[in-house]
């Protein structure tokens, strides 16, 4: 990681005289990023970046002249908890009194808001949000509060080391001097920014650690949080758009008549991904796209279904593909064992299904583009639209608003909905502001998916019952291929996505070889809560139980066995098998499932409960350990565990698009089922506790259900099932 350096930024706005309300101190970490960005010029990321002691109307920190502190996050809050996290740091190292604490959300400008772990790029994934950001938000509260105690100490002409800081409080004990933050941020601001600081021994930490509220759940549940879906500007129009019924497929003929005929339709354009209809509100937009007659050539359209699809990878899974990972000689060990395990797992092909569905808004003038969503790869999407425009980044300005669930599908390489509200917006007067909005079917049908998989998988045992050999076949789709990641994440040809969970497999084995195909199909894919281990965790952790069953070994003894060198898996492991009493009858159709499984630096470990009861597989109660270093906030860290688990839980019993003759055959929660709310099962979460730094939450338990459950249920009925969604009979 790049060095940090703390800036003031508020110096200039003091200089310049702003007006009073904007009095105050405001801090900025400036990685040292900054500085090669500098020479590289504006527009390699963002705007241009700030020189130290620039005025700037962004950073991490500010405090205003009433002493309400502000944090600015530079990751988006879709659900998962950041706002809180972000603001938790700062105000820890800050001393700030909670209650006093709010929360924005940053602008598109990667020189100050990059994500440390993805260099110059802003953005928001792989459960980064906390990790990348643990140091620099605590040096910019403790920035921050050594600038105020200075300033204190000048004010009362007294020592430094004799005040102290508390909820919000900076006093002079010995001559009974008090005060807020508010009424010295000015004189604050006027300090030298300190070159170092001391952050807290983690003895000392009042927040970190504790149930405190999240900041953003008030406004969301009384209605004043701003989704794109609430902004409405004045003269503000709204699209929706007619896709080709098949991937591949393109307009040939638009009958637009009576689509204009529909009160309030405004236009019809034809855009690339297909044709849109303009109209003052939504619902109008929507029966002027209902009237529309478009006429497609399919001639190039993707005609195949999913048993198809399973059919090709299954010939592709005869033949080696490019390595992964390989260990020992696999291809030797095995041709001298006549007693190899084999099996063969899939997983379908899924929608991220957030509840708020795709949409953006754009207005597009002389001074360049703004758009308003809730927004995950600031950078990136910036790059895209100033592209399309033929501008240079820094003219898109991005408001970032809060985003009603992602799961991935707001990461976007080919920002493919940013960019057709962006098609839209350019055919129309300048200036008008535009709201695209894709309605849960639009999605459904036409918008970006979880890969289908298909895991070839054998073994075989030493006389211990331990496997001296593993084999491990992966074939789907590349979410990197053609995307700006590729060149940094595919290696040798092997996107490292699809193969995570599986090249990095911890379980003690001489031989290993692991190796994957990546077919080329016209069907979009990205990345899906917990990427490559939605799939990779299912096809270990089951074979690793086959396995056991092999053996005649429990299967948690089994797994410490293989595991001994890997304390943080073993440590997940035990503490949920104690706290879920490992091993106790179960009764008559009813069985126990375990999985361990490392994702985005975090440690996961489940043991379900299931009961099944004429071929239906309920799931009854699931323990879960964590261990994800540092718990910042032990509340969020649960809610986190809890909703990935029910979010993976949907696709292990219900959650599956199909294709057939090119054609999905899902369009909403009718026929795309999720977990319902009386599906979901008792659930315990048990955090480790760690003085490691925090590692990442939002997605590490999404991949360790469905081995878990498919685990239990093998248990409960002697039937190992394979597939996702599960089904017996």
């Amino acid at each position: 990681m790049k060095t940090d350096q703390i800036v003031n930024l508020s110096r200039r706005r003091f200089v310049a005289g702003s007006a009073v309300s904007l009095a105050g101190l405001t801090l900025g970490i400036i990685p040292m990023v900054v500085a090669e960005q500098r020479e590289a010029g504006p527009g390699i990321a963002g705007q241009a970046p700030e020189t130290a002691g620039d005025f700037s109307p962004n950073a991490f920190l500010r405090i205003d002249a009433n002493g309400i502190v502000t944090v600015i996050s530079k990751h988006l809050e879709m659900g998962q908890g950041t706002y809180t996290g972000m603001a938790t740091l700062v105000a820890e190292e800050l001393d700030a009194d909670w209650e006093r604490v709010r929360v924005e959300g940053a602008p598109a400008d990667a020189g100050r808001y990059n994500n440390l772990f993805w260099g110059k790029a802003q953005g928001t994934g792989g459960s980064t949000a906390i990790a990348n950001s643990w140091k620099q938000m605590r040096k910019a509260g403790a920035a921050a509060r050594q600038m105020l105690v200075q300033a204190a100490a000048k004010q009362w002409q007294v020592e430094v080391g004799e005040i102290t800081v508390k909820s919000g409080v900076i006093r002079h004990a010995p001559s009974g001097r008090q005060s807020g933050f508010g009424e010295l941020a000015e004189l604050a601001a006027e300090q030298p920014v300190p070159e170092s600081v001391t952050l807290k021994d983690p003895k000392s930490f009042t927040l970190i650690g504790q149930r405190i509220p999240r900041k953003d759940s008030p406004e969301k549940i009384n209605g004043q949080a701003i989704f794109t879906q609430d902004v409405k500007l004045p003269g503000m129009l709204t699209a929706v758009v007619l896709h080709p019924p098949r991937f591949g497929a393109t307009v040939s003929k638009i009958d637009s008549k009576d689509a204009l005929a529909v009160k309030g339709v405004r236009e019809v354009i034809r855009i690339p991904s297909g044709v849109a209809v303009v109209a003052d509100d939504f619902w109008q937009a929507k029966l002027g796209r209902d009237a529309l007659s478009v006429s497609w050539d399919e001639s190039k359209a993707f005609r195949k279904s999913s048993a198809q699809i399973l059919d090709d990878y299954r010939q592709l899974a005869e033949k080696p593909g490019l390595t992964a990972r390989t260990e020992g000689s696999a291809a030797t060990a095995m041709a001298s064992t006549d007693d190899a395990i084999e099996a063969e797992y899939s997983v379908p092909f899924l929608s991220h299904s957030a509840m708020e569905p795709m949409n953006c808004v754009v207005r597009i003038d002389e001074a360049g583009c703004e758009v308003w969503n809730g927004e995950q790869m600031q950078t990136s999407d910036q790059h895209q639209i100033a592209g399309l425009l033929g501008l240079e980044p820094h003219q898109v300005h991005i408001n970032m608003l809060y985003a009603g669930g992602s799961f991935g599908r707001r990461a976007n390489p080919a920002a493919d909905y940013l960019l057709e509200t962006v098609h839209i917006a350019k055919a129309l007067k300048p200036g008008t502001p535009l709201k695209m909005v894709w309605t849960r079917e639009d999605d459904t049908h036409g918008g970006y998916y979880r890969p289908l998989y298909l895991h070839r998988m054998r073994a075989a045992l030493n006389g211990q019952g331990e496997p001296h050999v593993w084999e491990q076949r992966i074939v789907g789709q590349s979410i990197l291929k053609g995307t700006p990641f590729e060149s940094v994440m595919v290696k040798d040809g092997v996107d490292m996505t699809s193969v995570e969970g599986a090249a990095n497999l911890p379980y003690e084995i001489k031989h290993i070889q692991v190796d994957l195909h990546s077919p080329e199909l016209p069907v979009p894919v990205l990345w899906w809560r917990s990427v490559g281990s939605t799939h990779t965790a299912f096809a270990v952790e089951c074979f690793i139980d086959e396995l056991a069953v092999k053996a005649g070994q429990d299967p948690l003894a089994y797994r410490r066995k293989l595991l001994r060198n890997h304390p943080r898996h073993l440590g997940v492991l035990n503490l949920a098998a104690e706290k879920a009493g490992w091993g106790e009858p179960m009764g008559r159709n009813r069985g126990q499932g375990i999985a361990v499984h490392e994702s985005f630096n975090s440690y996961v470990a489940q043991v379900v409960e299931v009961s099944v009861r004429r071929s239906v597989i309920s799931v009854d109660r699931v323990v879960i350990a964590v261990d994800c270093g540092v718990a910042v906030n032990p509340d969020v860290i649960v809610a986190q565990m809890e909703g990935g688990m029910g979010f993976g839980l949907s696709a292990t019993l219900f959650s599956e698009l199909t294709f057939r003759e090119g054609r999905i055959e899902q369009s909403n929660f009718t026929d795309y089922r999720i977990l319902r709310i009386d599906q979901m099962p008792e659930v315990e979460v048990h955090i480790v506790a760690s003085a490691e730094a925090p590692t990442g939450v939002g997605e590490p338990a999404t991949p360790v259900i469905a081995p878990a459950v498919a685990n239990a249920v093998y248990a409960a009925t002697g039937k190992r099932l394979r597939q996702l969604p599960l089904r017996l009979g």
